[in-house]
Parts: structure tokens; sequence; C-alpha cells
């Protein structure tokens, strides 16, 4: 067995992990600019829909509360490098929110157990599969004061925001905003299956690929389905669970008739201060990802990504809530990678605030089973990988 010392971790941190930290910072700002003139020039011809600059609490429906604001930017100030409406799955696969307005007042209530109609609204005779459990519908009677432009039935059947519809509405806008802001040479539509909006970027290094998802965003209120923290859990502190339950979750029109559960703002408070003891952990998950992107399980569609390790990490820190056991690198680094090694091969990891659904549920059982096999390589000879 080759082995490795945390000099050799330091290095690889600094040779290769901050080396793709900056190519891709490079490439989320160049998305970022192109996606937020996209939507900037969508949202000049339809209101409903927002520029991606006003993600977060910068979004329109939460500009009067200050408070809110104050403390979301006190939590990230000088730790949040990218927008917060866009996820880097992959160096070149990103998950944009587009953010959605005129849908204030959100409140939870029973929803209706059955929808019979086709998404061009016609009579089914029979009702319409259920969410899952990661998985919602949404109704405009969930909204205090729902702006008139919602009940249009080019978004809208019986009540229900239908996400398709969204979708397509929102397609057809962005096609528009693409030659309006002669951008077709650098963006491109692509076929794709369901409510999905995926578009090829032609960046100055490469071309990616993003998804692009309409989001209603709901501050200061937080989903039943989500039980969270949980009972005599040490990690984290009350304190930071209730600061991060103010900042609420995200519905992604990410299916024809549910809504996706998202919590992207809650995980962005969670990494902004996962160190603030003095451990290691930011460093473990940068390295992991590392390894999964050059060796365990590269491409730009891979079965794991960095959300699965981000996922991952939250759930040792939850079971290793103590500082101590997150002073050694290397034995953290080691931990980390058998965790995944046992999600991987057990082909189940569960999402972190609503853990009974499995992220890996519908994920390709061969390609797992080839990561496994690599994980497990990598854990007899771990030293040949730190170069």
């Amino acid at each position: 067995m080759t082995g490795f010392t945390e000099e050799d971790l330091d290095n690889f941190l600094q040779n290769q992990v901050d080396l793709r930290h900056r190519q891709v910072s490079k490439t989320v700002d160049e998305v970022q600019q192109i996606i937020k003139d996209l939507t900037s020039e969508v949202s000049t011809k339809d209101g409903r829909f927002q520029s991606i600059s006003n993600s977060g609490v910068h979004n329109d429906n939460i500009k009067d509360q200050p408070a809110l604001m104050a403390k979301w930017a006190a939590l990230l100030r000088g730790k949040c490098a990218f927008n917060p409406a866009i996820q880097v799955l992959t160096p070149a696969l990103f998950l944009i929110s587009v953010p959605v307005r005129g849908l204030c007042g959100y409140k939870e209530r029973r929803a209706r157990q059955w929808r019979y109609y086709t998404l061009s609204g016609s009579r089914l005779l029979s009702p319409v599969r259920e969410p899952e459990k990661l998985h919602q519908w949404l109704e405009l009677e969930n909204f205090c004061s729902p702006s008139q432009e919602w009940h249009d039935s080019r978004v809208a059947i019986e009540g229900d925001i239908v996400p398709a519809k969204v979708v397509n509405l929102f397609k057809e806008l962005l096609e528009a905003a693409i030659q309006s802001c002669n951008l077709a040479s650098k963006v491109t539509i692509l076929e794709t299956v369901g409510a999905m909006i995926r578009v090829a970027v032609e960046t100055s290094e490469a071309q990616v690929e993003a998804e692009l998802i309409p989001t209603v965003e709901l501050m200061n209120c937080w989903p039943k389905k989500a039980r969270w923290p949980r009972f005599l859990k040490r990690w984290p502190s009350k304190e930071k669970a209730r600061c991060i339950k103010s900042f609420g979750f995200n519905l992604m029109a990410s299916s024809n008739y549910h809504w996706l559960l998202s919590f992207s703002r809650a995980e962005q408070v969670l990494m902004s201060s996962i160190d603030e003891d003095g451990g290691c952990r930011r460093k473990c998950y940068r390295v992991v990802r590392q390894l999964k992107e050059d060796v365990w399980c590269p491409g730009s569609k891979p079965v794991i990504t960095a959300y699965h390790l981000q996922t991952l990490l939250f759930w040792s820190c939850e079971k290793y809530p103590c500082t101590k056991d997150w002073r050694n690198f290397k034995q953290s680094v080691l931990r980390l990678v058998k965790k995944l090694q046992k999600c991987v091969s057990q082909r189940y990891l569960r999402h972190y605030f609503v853990r009974g659904y499995n992220l890996l549920k519908y994920t390709n059982t061969n390609e797992l089973d080839i990561m496994s096999k690599k994980i497990s390589d990598f854990l007899e000879n771990p030293g040949l990988y730190m170069y």
C-alpha cells in the first residue's frame, strides 16, 4: 500500500484543487454575465421572471425585509464567490435558478389530493401521479396575494401553478432574448426531455452546459417535510439552525406537475461557516471533489456531483460534531472517502433536510458500481493519486 502525508494533501490542494477553482471561477463569471443579460431581457418582456442578479435576499419579493438582508450579508461577507443563483455541479455543468416575481405571502396548506388534467388542460379519467417526498404541488391559494398574471392559463390550471407550463413560457421568452441580445453565437438551447431548459454556453475556455430553472423563493418559512434539525444532534448549533431556517427554501420548476424543494440558501450558510472552529472540513470536501472529478467519476454529466459530496459532508459533520474530529486532515479525508464508498456501493444517500428521500434513487447503477471500484482502488493505494 502506498500511503500519503498531510504535506502531500496540502500540495495536492495547491497544485490541483486551487488551479481548478481559479479556472471554474473564471468560467462562472462569464456564464453569469451572459445569463444575467438574458434573464434581464426576459424580465423586460414578462415581469414574472427576474434577472438572476435578483436571486436570494436580493429578490424583489423580500426587499422590504432589511433585517433578513443584513443577516445574510453578514453571514456570507467575503465567503461567497459565486452568485447564489448558480450551483456548480461539475466544472462543465451548472444549475441556475431563475427567480420569479409576484408570488408573496406563502403558507403551507393541505393540498387537494388528486389532479385530473393533462398539461394542456384537458380532463383525465384517472388522477395524475402524486408527488414524491422531495416534491409538492403548488396552488395559487398557497399565496396571500398572487399577482393577477399568475392566474394566466399559460402557467396555471384549475388553481395549480404548473411547472411545465412555467418552463415552456420561460423557454419561449429565452429564445427571443438570445436573438435580441445577439447571443446566438454564444448560447444554444439544447434538446431535452420533459420540463427542462438546458443551454450550451461558449466561454473563452470551453463550452459548458447550464440548466435554467424558474424558481419560487420563499423566505421566513420552512416546509413540514424538512424535519430539521434532528433531535439531540449537536451540529449545527441550535442558534445556527434557527438562523438557517429563517432564510427559507425554494420551489423549482424541474418536472411536469410537481415542484422540487430546494434548500440552496440553507446549504450555502452551512458551507460558509463550516470551519468556524478551525477544522478542516472544507479542505476535505475540496480534496474529495477533485478526486471525484479527475479519477472516480469524471465527465460533464456524472452520476455523483458536487451536490452529492456536499450532502455527504453535512451528514459527516452531524455524525462527527466535535472540533477534535476535524483536526487531522489525512484521517478526515479518508473518513469522508470511506463514507462516499459506502453510499455509492449501497446506492443510497439520504437528502440532508428531507431524510426520507434517496438522492441516488434514479441513478445509473452500473456507473455507481464502476465508481465504487475506483474508490476501492484508491483506498488500497491512496498515495498513488496524490501528485
